[in-house]
């Protein structure tokens, strides 16, 4: 089996990739946060340092793309692929509002003609390798008959599909029916994502379709860093192993960033996934929360990794 980490805004940065290759399994690939492509706009002081070679050295790094505009889509590509990158994967599977009513991510979907426009002149004039990561439709997963028979026409080098609707979001159970439905039909490599967050939930999907070799994990690696190796190895998560990669992640955006308040944002947003790995950690999480100085944090951290148990469930 593959595994992949899935892009999640405001976490899964260059920082955070690094971190964790250099601590747990490593993935087979590791995908950026999007990036939305302006013909006209160069790329970001932040975007810079997403892509730079040297922030990505040893891992096998997918730049993402959000757009409906082919030009856009061409200019960026052409720019990714000058910083020595050959593979290229295409967000329509976004379900943001602020997105989809730009007719972007999941919102695309809805407008099947213009996609099969988007993605001919993509497809023709872009030398890159381009995947996409796709919902299953706007509203119906019976629009993902039409949906799939349009990324069939191109050679789309893998699909992952997320077997969620768009007006889903993230709630409801994803559609397995639908998922086995397009991974028999699909001529296309299909890799799965979707609620892939502990070892049951990994073999639920993976008992029933055995023919199915690669994975993307998102929220449930955030969650517990050390997901892929206990279900390719069996090794539980350690807080020692947990602590050192805490704090690199730490002290590397400690480095670059200016200010207490950065900082703690960037660790605030983590521990919203990360704290549901100890016990009895309600008074640890407020604290969290509540501070508001880089040495509060330190405090309630080190207090935190030394009085709570890491769950015994893990």
């Amino acid at each position: 089996m593959k595994y992949y980490l899935a892009p999640l805004e405001g976490i899964t940065s260059y920082i955070y990739r690094n971190a964790y290759h250099r601590y747990f399994c490593p993935m087979d690939k590791y995908f950026t946060p999007f990036i939305v492509p302006h013909k006209e706009k160069k790329f970001s002081t932040r975007e810079k340092k997403e892509l730079s070679p040297e922030h990505n050295q040893g891992l096998f790094v997918v730049p993402q793309l959000l757009t409906n505009c082919a030009g856009d889509f061409l200019k960026t590509a052409e720019d990714i692929r000058a910083m020595g990158y050959e593979e290229i994967n295409l967000n329509l599977g976004c379900p943001s509002g602020t997105v989809v009513a730009k007719k972007k991510g999941a919102g695309f979907l809805a407008y099947p003609d213009e996609l099969l426009r988007f993605l001919d002149e993509i497809y023709e004039k872009c030398d890159m390798r381009i995947s996409i990561k796709t919902r299953i439709g706007k509203e119906n997963p019976e629009e993902f008959e039409r949906i799939l028979d349009i990324y069939q026409q191109f050679p789309v080098h893998e699909l992952i599909i997320h077997p969620r609707v768009q007006t889903d979001m993230y709630r409801n159970t994803p559609n397995l029916d639908a998922f086995g439905k397009a991974l028999l039909q699909s001529r296309i490599p299909v890799c799965y994502n979707g609620d892939v967050v502990d070892r049951v939930s990994y073999e639920s999907v993976v008992t029933r379709f055995p023919q199915l070799h690669t994975v993307m994990c998102g929220r449930g690696v955030i969650a517990n860093p050390g997901l892929v190796a206990e279900l390719k190895e069996g090794r539980k998560l350690t807080k020692d192993r947990l602590r050192m990669f805490h704090d690199e992640i730490y002290e590397e955006y400690r480095l670059i960033s200016s200010g207490d308040k950065n900082v703690l944002f960037k660790m605030k947003e983590l521990w919203f996934y990360m704290i549901c790995l100890f016990d009895s950690t309600g008074k640890y999480e407020k604290k969290i929360k509540k501070s508001e100085r880089l040495s509060d944090y330190e405090a309630v951290i080190d207090r935190l990794f030394a009085e709570c148990p890491l769950q015994s469930d893990l």
